[in-house]
């Protein structure tokens, strides 16, 4: 029961976190993130600036390339997995990124419910002269 315990533990190691190998193995790790990181930060410097891309298609391009970044951060820097000893880090993770959409969600709402009720600029001219 031990050997299949162990097992079921090493397959659910993100890239990164070889908590058997030693020091060289864990240094490859962040290396192998940080490598992937700068590519992935390169290619979005490269999307932006050049006329190979269809232009429309620049923001998305972008946007995927964010998400994949977040994605290597998450797996090689901060070693979230779907194992059950990160079951808190993946709920804090879940919980910030809740507040987040709800302060940038709370936000647009407040502006645009501003918006529509606020006076037309010319009335606003209008009455401080």
């Amino acid at each position: 029961m031990s050997d299949q315990t162990s097992d079921q533990h090493r397959i659910d190691l993100a890239p990164g976190d070889e908590r058997e190998g030693g020091v060289g193995l864990r240094v490859l790790g962040y290396v192998t993130g940080l490598g992937l990181a700068l590519l992935l930060t390169a290619t979005s410097f490269f999307v932006a600036g050049t006329d190979l891309v269809w232009q429309p298609s620049i923001p998305v391009a972008i946007i995927v390339l964010a998400i994949a970044q977040m994605g290597v951060h998450l797996v090689f820097f901060l070693h979230l997995t779907t194992g059950p000893d990160n079951t808190n880090n993946v709920m804090a993770l879940a919980f910030g990124v809740l507040i987040v959409f709800l302060v940038i969600g709370g936000s647009l709402w407040i502006m645009a419910n501003l918006n529509q009720n606020m006076m037309p600029m010319d009335q606003i001219m209008q009455m401080q002269r």
